[in-house]
């Protein structure tokens, strides 16, 4: 038996992507989302798995329609979902509302129930959220009865909050396999028995690396998964240093030559740091060449010779100033404070004179 794992889909959510995206990167979610369903179709996989947070937020029962409508093209793949803390299951959820396509298991009970899949000889095991966070440890004492042949809990949750999760106890509860959702980022948390699969696409500027969705295969042998990269574009945090010699120009150009070198579809967050020339100030909102920088982070420094600065200015305020924080760190927030400090103490004098 084959299957797929996603979570974490958060259909509805409009992440950053730039001054350029005007709403496409919402659709994009969309779009992989249907493409993992297209997938499931061309493979012909036996199981497609959902670990929670689907939607964004409560979904709308025309949304519903649409993904039970292409659900119920496949041809042979068993869907089981389960609701997670984003999309959970109010009184009056639309998840309730549907007839769903007889090929789709929803898990939408609060307490551990199952899907039994007779032609696979299997039964997933899980349950939905009722409110946004579940504090206790409800996975510990979910056991795999062990009556079929193959048996999956269907899992959400991760930290604290959202039902705290031990890899003992996991490993204990006897499964043939625990699909996870509600950690972004794709991650083994158990070889082969237990696994995150992370969001099908990133949703924020510190999800960085590759996403995308799981493949298994479970036979008499036991289980095996493999992550497959999936996500259309990813976000990419780029570091770059600058120096007394670097203009405004230069770091225009040298920003450009590097999303050109890791792919202008990516989406970027750029952190400046180094020591710049004191005279010149970077236009944030003109280096974003391409469109798709979600943030700058300035974190450069005027290269002042602040020992000079100090000798030259020991019993006025700048001075003081200076002497007070000179011995922080560089990068420290104190010689950060100090650097400005001093900036706006010399662009006053400079006025008055």
């Amino acid at each position: 038996m084959n299957f797929i794992q996603i979570a974490d889909v958060h259909l509805g959510a409009a992440p950053e992507a730039g001054r350029r995206d005007d709403g496409q990167r919402e659709k994009e979610i969309w779009d992989s989302f249907y493409k993992v369903i297209d997938i499931c179709e061309e493979k012909q996989i036996d199981l497609l798995l959902i670990a929670g947070d689907l939607f964004h937020r409560q979904p709308l029962l025309r949304e519903l329609k649409e993904i039970n409508y292409h659900f119920g093209k496949l041809s042979r793949t068993k869907v089981v979902l389960i609701a997670g803390n984003h999309d959970y299951i109010r009184k009056d959820s639309r998840y309730l509302q549907i007839a769903w396509s007889e090929n789709v298991y929803p898990l939408f009970e609060t307490t551990l129930h199952r899907a039994v899949i007779e032609e696979l000889d299997l039964a997933v095991y899980g349950f939905s959220y009722d409110r946004r966070e579940i504090r206790e440890a409800r996975y510990d004492e979910a056991y795999a009865p062990r009556d079929m042949k193959y048996e999956i809990l269907l899992a959400h949750g991760g930290d604290e909050t959202h039902i705290p999760i031990k890899k003992a106890k996991l490993k204990a509860l006897g499964y043939d396999y625990v699909a996870l959702g509600h950690i972004h980022k794709p991650q083994m948390l158990l070889k082969d028995y237990a696994a995150f699969s992370g969001s099908l696409e990133p949703l924020d500027q510190n999800e960085t690396g590759r996403h995308g969705f799981l493949l298994g295969e479970i036979t008499e042998k036991g289980t095996q998964i493999r992550f497959v990269p999936f996500a259309k574009r990813q976000y990419i945090h780029l570091h770059l240093t600058v120096d007394i010699e670097m203009t405004h120009g230069a770091l225009r150009g040298k920003i450009k030559e590097e999303i050109e070198q890791n792919g202008t579809a990516e989406l970027y967050k750029i952190i400046l740091e180094g020591q710049r020339d004191p005279e010149i100030v970077y236009d944030i909102e003109d280096l974003d060449y391409y469109g798709n920088i979600v943030e700058i982070l300035d974190h450069t420094v005027p290269a002042y010779h602040y020992e000079q600065l100090y000798e030259r200015n020991k019993e006025n305020l700048l001075g003081r100033l200076i002497g007070h924080f000179m011995e922080c760190e560089p990068e420290s927030i104190e010689y950060q404070a100090m650097c400005e400090g001093v900036s706006a103490i010399l662009a006053a004098m400079e006025e008055r004179s």
